[in-house]
């Protein structure tokens, strides 16, 4: 298993009901495919450096992760097609 490090920034103007489903729902996307989540923390709202999707500001939540690949590649796949995440990264840390 190898360790990633998941970000990604959710639109500003979510509501919090909303919010906490969709990062308990991308939370288990990884455990369902085998990952083990060792850390899932809010950043909270912050300004972006450019406008995304028309949004000025997001909500940022990271997620360090042991997961084989093709937990994570689910996870980007369906963040892709997510409406409520307007941008992603997955980092794989040196071991």
């Amino acid at each position: 298993m190898r360790k990633y490090e998941i970000m990604y920034i959710i639109r500003p103007n979510i509501e919090d009901e909303a919010k906490k489903a969709l990062v308990e729902r991308f939370d288990n996307i990884l455990t369902e495919n085998g990952a083990e989540i060792i850390e899932s923390k809010e950043w909270g709202k912050r300004r972006l450096a450019y406008e995304i999707k028309d949004f000025r500001d997001g909500i940022y939540h990271i997620i360090n992760v042991k997961s084989e690949p093709a937990a994570v590649e689910e996870f980007s796949r369906l963040a892709k097609i997510n409406e409520d995440i307007i941008r992603h990264i997955v980092v794989k840390e040196e071991e």
